[in-house]
Formats: structure tokens, C-alpha cells, sequence
């Protein structure tokens, strides 16, 4: 929960800071972008970190930071250091698949599925807290954008009680074994077990790195800053064109260190087997229709109403709560369904099933939006096909990774949600750029998403199987 309530906290207060610390829009945007940038970096090499030398202590140093960041951004009148501050809460997006590294160690195989669930679960839910809890803290003339930053502290240091007191402390390098070192068998992408036997533990041990981690950082940076900011810098300037051409001049560098490295931040042979090759695919398209779907009901709801319009005139707090949190109460348990889904179908059917559900949401939305009750219930089915999505796809990589390497390929995969949002970002921003844009946009920014979720369905009912995954026994890494 705490990963989306980060990301997502500072939306409903960017104006309340341009005015706090009088600034403008583009400079208040950086609160945003100085999260998106860090988590990129940090999350790959956080999940990499966990798989060594354990998740917990992992994950107790990412909160550590990420509560100093939440103080500093609680205390400070300056926008250099705000900025420094929400870069240190971007660490916070490591907890999603450090958490994943510490079911996969301490449940039986029985339990991951409603597990995995349950946790991917609580990202919808998150946001939703998030926006409600921002919008009420700055009700009335007399907000304070501080309110909400002690609101994360406060959030911070209970999740790093928690994780300090309840979650046992595992042997570094072992990924998803118990302390007995049982063996996990988890479901493939034909729904078939990939049994992931004891003796493989590629992550043990090993340096650092460091070459793949910077080129990876660099790639990121230079891919995501550009989509962030090429509104405002158009997107056809020298800036924008400029890191899109560098992007992908350091992808190749990274991909030319990760090969050449004897212990590299991300196996190439992992990266581009097809069942995770496909989930990271099927990951940028979720995080698309995520931000697409919450970017657009919240642009509808805060329209004017007719004859003004062709939204709805809502508040912040009206859009969290009324608009919003429905999709998000509707994620919570969904996810709980897909658990069982994943047990009983496989998480490939499982995926394929949400992401039909999502897209006939979006459907519903482009051709229906007149009414409250027509936003809210397309918006829940959209809701439904995210929680599906991101409960089945740590399923598909632990089923198709060694124990060893469970942190940095779901890191990677969060990475690539963070593309995808930041996609749908750029397109919102571009389509409904103006005041009260033409009604056609916003169709456009359903059908986008709903073409999203069309292409996750297609992805996992014709291109994530593995014929590895028939074979008995786990896959060779060596």
C-alpha cells in the first residue's frame, strides 16, 4: 500500500504547492517526476540487493529512507529540497517486489497465490487512500500542503514497525526457499507447476554490478524524463528527441555490459525468455490502462457540468471518494479472487479473463459516461482487470525465475509498469491539454486504454507460453 499511496499523494496537492511555495506548474510537476525517475532507478537494484543479502534488511532500509524522505518534505519551505525529499519517498517502490521476495521465502506453495493477491491488492487500495486522505487533509482556505507529508511519515513509520517486528529475517541468496529449504512448485505460464528445486541459488553472493546498474539507471532516466516533461517541452524539441536518442543508445550499452558481466544486475538469459519477457510487456500495457483509466475518470469528474461542459464539476475530495475509491474498493477484492483464479486456472487464464473485463470497462466508458453510476461501474471493471493483472504477474515470473533472482525480476517488472504509467501520462496530458477539451479527446484516452487491456488479453492467451514450461523440473541457469 505504501508504494502507490507515495506515488500517488502528491496529485491532488500540486496546485496547493505552486501556491505554497510559489512556483509554477512545470516546477511543481517535478514532484512527480523526481519520484518517477527515482523509483526507476532504485527499484532493480533494491530487488537485486534483497536477493542477496536478504529482504528484510532490504526492506528495512527502504523504508528508513523513505520516512526521511516523507520528514524532510514535511518540514521544508524549499522546492530544491521538496524535490530532493519525494526522490528519497521514489526508493518506497522496491517494497512491491521485496514483499513478493519474502512470500516466496516464508509461505507454502499453497498460499502464494491468495498471497501475491492480497499484496497487489493493496496498490489499488493505496491510491485510493492516498487521494482521499490528501484531499480531506486540505479542505479550506486554510490547507497546509505539510498535513500530507506528515500523513506519509506517519504511514512510513508504522510500515517500518511492522516489516521490523513481523517479517522473519531469511538467509541471503535463497529467493523463495523456507528456512527448511523446501521446494517450491509455482504455477507456469501454461498454468502447468515449474518446480524451482533448492540447490539453485544464482543470487548468493557475487559484487555488485555497478556498470549495469549505472547504464540501467541512465536508460531509465534518459526514457522516462522526456515522457514526464515532453508537454511541456513539446514533443518535438531538441530536449525530448534528444533523451529519446540517448535512451536508446545506453539501452545497448546496458545490454552489452549485462552480457559481458560475470554476476549482472539482470540476466539477459532471464530477460528475454518469453514468458518474462512477455509479463514485463504485458506489465508496461497494465500500468498504461492504470494511469489511463485514473487520469481520465479524474479529468471527467473535475470538468464542468452541462450546459458548461460535459463532466460532472466535482471536487478533489468529490473525485477521491465518489469517482475513485470505488475502482479502488473494487481492486481489494478482485484481488482476492484472482488468488484462487491463479490456483485453479493458471495465471496466464487468469490474466487473459481480467484484462477482457478491462477492456470491455474502458469500452463502456468511451461510448457511456453521462451518468455517476455509468463512470463508476466502467471504472470498477477497469479496476477488476488492474488488480488481475498485477496479482498474476509475480506469477508468472516465479514461475519462470530461480528462487535467487525473484527481487530484480519483479523490480524489473515494476519498472515496467512505471513505463507504461508514465506513457499514459504523456498521452492525458497531450489530449486533454486544454481547459474544457473537445469530448472526442477523452474518448480517445478510453479507447487508448481499453486497446491496452485488449493487447494484455492477447499477450497471455498467444505469446506467454514457454515450451520450457512442459519440460519437468526447473530451467538451467547456468
Amino acid at each position: 500500500m505504501i508504494v502507490s499511496m507515495m506515488q500517488t499523494l502528491v496529485v491532488p496537492i500540486l496546485g496547493l504547492v505552486q501556491r505554497d511555495l510559489h512556483t509554477t506548474a512545470s516546477g511543481a510537476g517535478w514532484l512527480t517526476t523526481a519520484t518517477l525517475l527515482s523509483a526507476a532507478v532504485c527499484t532493480p537494484l533494491l530487488g537485486r540487493h534483497g536477493d542477496r543479502h536478504g529482504a528484510k534488511p532490504t526492506l528495512v532500509g527502504v523504508l528508513a529512507v523513505t520516512l526521511a524522505g516523507s520528514v524532510l518534505a514535511a518540514v521544508t519551505d524549499s522546492l530544491p529540497w521538496l524535490i530532493a525529499a519525494r526522490a528519497l519517498q521514489g526508493a518506497s517502490t522496491a517494497v512491491f517486489p521485496l514483499a513478493q521476495s519474502v512470500l516466496r521465502a516464508e509461505l507454502p506453495r499453497e498460499r502464494l497465490p491468495a498471497a501475491m493477491g492480497a499484496l497487489s491488492g493493496t496498490l489499488a487500495l493505496g491510491n485510493g487512500l492516498a487521494l482521499a486522505g490528501a484531499a480531506l487533509l486540505t479542505r479550506g482556505t486554510a490547507a497546509d500542503h505539510h498535513d500530507v507529508f506528515w500523513l506519509s511519515a506517519g504511514v512510513s513509520a508504522l510500515t517500518l514497525a511492522a516489516v521490523a517486528v513481523v517479517v522473519p529475517r531469511a538467509r541471503p541468496g535463497t529467493g523463495g526457499h523456507t528456512a527448511s529449504g523446501a521446494t517450491h512448485a509455482l504455477p507456469g505460464a501454461y498454468g502447468h507447476a515449474v518446480s524451482v528445486a533448492s540447490s539453485v541459488r544464482p543470487g548468493a553472493g557475487g559484487r555488485t554490478d555497478w556498470g549495469g546498474a549505472g547504464a540501467l539507471a541512465a536508460m531509465l532516466v534518459l526514457l522516462l524524463l522526456p515522457l514526464s516533461q515532453g508537454a511541456r517541452w513539446g514533443w518535438a524539441s531538441v530536449p525530448t528527441l534528444g533523451c529519446l536518442a540517448a535512451a536508446a543508445a545506453a539501452s545497448v550499452v546496458w545490454v552489452r555490459v549485462e552480457r559481458r558481466s560475470r554476476d549482472p544486475l539482470v540476466d539477459m538469459r532471464m530477460f528475454v525468455r518469453r514468458p518474462v519477457l512477455f509479463a514485463n510487456l504485458a506489465g508496461v500495457l497494465l500500468g498504461f490502462a492504470m494511469f489511463a483509466q485514473f487520469l481520465s475518470v479524474s479529468a471527467l469528474a473535475r470538468l464542468p457540468a452541462p450546459p458548461h461542459g460535459y463532466g460532472f464539476g466535482a471536487t478533489v475530495l468529490e473525485t477521491s471518494l465518489v469517482f475513485l475509491m470505488p475502482s479502488a474498493v473494487a481492486s481489494l477484492g478482485a484481488a482476492q479472487v484472482a488468488g484462487a483464479l491463479v490456483r485453479r486456472l493458471g495465471p496466464r487464464r487468469t490474466l487473459a479473463a481480467g484484462a477482457a473485463c478491462g477492456a470491455a470497462g474502458f469500452a463502456a466508458l468511451a461510448l457511456a459516461h453521462g451518468s455517476v453510476a455509468e463512470v463508476v461501474a466502467a471504472s470498477a471493471l477497469v479496476g477488476v482487470a488492474v488488480s488481475f493483472g498485477f496479482a498474476t504477474l509475480p506469477a508468472l515470473l516465479l514461475g519462470a525465475v530461480p528462487p535467487g533472482l525473484t527481487g530484480v525480476a519483479n523490480g524489473v517488472n515494476s519498472v515496467a509498469r512505471s513505463v507504461g504509467s508514465s506513457l499514459a501520462s504523456a498521452l492525458t496530458a497531450t489530449l486533454l491539454a486544454a481547459p474544457v477539451p473537445a469530448e472526442g479527446r477523452l474518448t480517445a484516452c478510453f479507447a487508448l486504454g481499453g486497446a491496452a487491456l485488449a493487447l494484455v488479453a492477447l499477450v497471455a492467451t498467444a505469446a506467454m507460453s514457454d515450451p520450457m514450461n512442459h519440460q519437468k523440473g526447473a530451467p538451467s541457469w547456468h
